[in-house]
């Protein structure tokens, strides 16, 4: 907290909670029956309810603290509209013609939460404005050219290249060796959108308990039961949409999502001319190294909220600041003596295929897995759960799969991570240094 890149009034918690900060709501008496029980009241749980309400279907939301304290207000607030889904870090990269179905439907997952903005007025701050991935290295822009013709072939991104010479176009940086833009992309206030949504389900009449865990659910003839601290729920189904939070009450599903930790800092305000300087088109920002970066100006363009992989594992995020504010300074030397007034961190889920998964295990549904792109997935997840739920699909998701895998040597203890942190360091050395 000494540090010198620390603001007199700087803030170990999100900056997105100064417009909105996670609280209780009015306690509510715990249903003794529910056709349906969504356990985790963020994006996913929250637009099941929403979707499962407007189908007439009975439905209560349990949440373990304040609805929204978890990565729904945390992220970086980046809808990237399908860039991210099949991009894979351990396992094989997926075809063309494997990756074709869940681009089509990460293409929707976009315009489901566009047009659910715009229907219900929900104001988040979000701006169509364009993402720019920056190419670490010459064999990784190389690579971008087939990304480019399958992003705009099944995920409608309006996709291009940009060479080096015309990367000062896109960012104020020379960090990177071209890059990709993704006109089909935006960013929002992500703790506003969240705020949306619980708003909608207030006003709607869903039930929603918060501070109450689910604390074991069993199977009850053709149902369940689940139990909490304040009583005990029969339920015709149960949706778990508790993602990089994921906990020993599921524990087949917790040994089928990692959570890693994102860690996010805030700058002071810029002058007008430097934030512009940052991000000419207001775009927002990742790159292609494994130890990733993203990044983007605030909604009043005011500050650069700067995110990555600072650790790999779980700490205090004062602790990675001073590493995300070189990370920032490397790409932007012109933010060099820049403060920050907010550090802050949330789990983001793995899975262990690398894709995102929803279904039924065991019969429990889930909506699990965003790696790294929770905004519009896990809404869509989310929302797609209720739809089958409520026998109201045409055709099955492409991400609704009978696998979801796990691995015999893992049960939810993340030891490993630091050392998968250390590999991918050494390959992003290696392809900066050799490519």
């Amino acid at each position: 907290m000494n540090s010198p890149i620390f603001t007199s009034d700087f803030k170990a918690r999100p900056f997105w909670w100064e417009a909105f900060t996670p609280q209780s709501l009015p306690e509510i008496p715990v249903p003794k029956e529910a056709r349906v029980v969504i356990v985790g009241a963020g994006y996913a749980g929250l637009n099941a309810a929403l979707e499962l309400n407007r189908e007439g279907i009975d439905c209560v939301v349990l949440d373990a603290s304040e609805p929204g304290f978890g990565a729904s207000t945390r992220n970086g607030g980046m809808v990237s509209g399908g860039v991210n889904v099949g991009k894979r870090y351990m396992a094989k990269a997926l075809t063309e013609e494997e990756s074709a179905p869940y681009l089509s439907d990460a293409a929707d997952a976009f315009g489901m939460i566009e047009d659910l903005i715009a229907r219900e007025k929900i104001d988040c701050g979000w701006t169509r404005a364009g993402y720019f991935l920056g190419a670490w290295c010459k064999s990784h822009f190389d690579g971008m050219a087939k990304k480019v013709s399958t992003l705009n072939k099944y995920a409608k991104s309006d996709a291009y290249l940009v060479p080096p010479e015309k990367q000062r176009e896109e960012i104020g940086s020379d960090y990177y060796r071209g890059g990709m833009v993704v006109g089909r992309a935006a960013h929002l206030h992500p703790a506003l959108f969240y705020k949306g949504l619980l708003d909608l389900c207030v006003k709607r009449g869903v039930a929603i308990a918060s501070k109450t865990p689910a604390t074991k659910i069993t199977q009850s003839g053709a149902g369940w039961q689940v139990q909490t601290p304040r009583g005990t729920i029969q339920a015709g189904d149960v949706i778990i949409a508790t993602n990089g939070y994921t906990g020993d009450v599921t524990p087949d599903l917790k040994r089928r999502v990692v959570p890693v930790g994102s860690y996010i800092i805030a700058t002071e305000e810029l002058s007008p001319d430097l934030a512009a300087s940052l991000s000419p088109r207001n775009r927002s920002f990742a790159d292609t190294r494994r130890v990733l970066t993203y990044y983007r100006l605030s909604p009043d363009r005011k500050r650069l909220i700067f995110g990555g992989r600072a650790k790999f594992g779980h700490t205090d995020p004062v602790e990675t600041a001073p590493i995300l504010h070189q990370f920032m300074t490397d790409r932007f030397p012109q933010l060099k003596g820049t403060k920050i007034t907010h550090a802050w961190t949330g789990n983001v889920a793995f899975t262990l295929d690398e894709i995102p998964h929803m279904g039924k295990f065991n019969n429990l549904h889930y909506a699990l897995g965003c790696n790294g792109s929770g905004v519009a997935m896990m809404s869509y997840l989310g929302h797609q759960t209720a739809r089958k739920i409520a026998g109201k699909v045409n055709s099955v998701c492409a991400f609704d799969r009978p696998e979801f895998p796990d691995h015999p040597l893992y049960t939810g203890n993340t030891w490993f991570l630091p050392w998968i942190g250390r590999y991918f360091r050494t390959r992003d050395w290696m392809d900066r240094r050799f490519n």
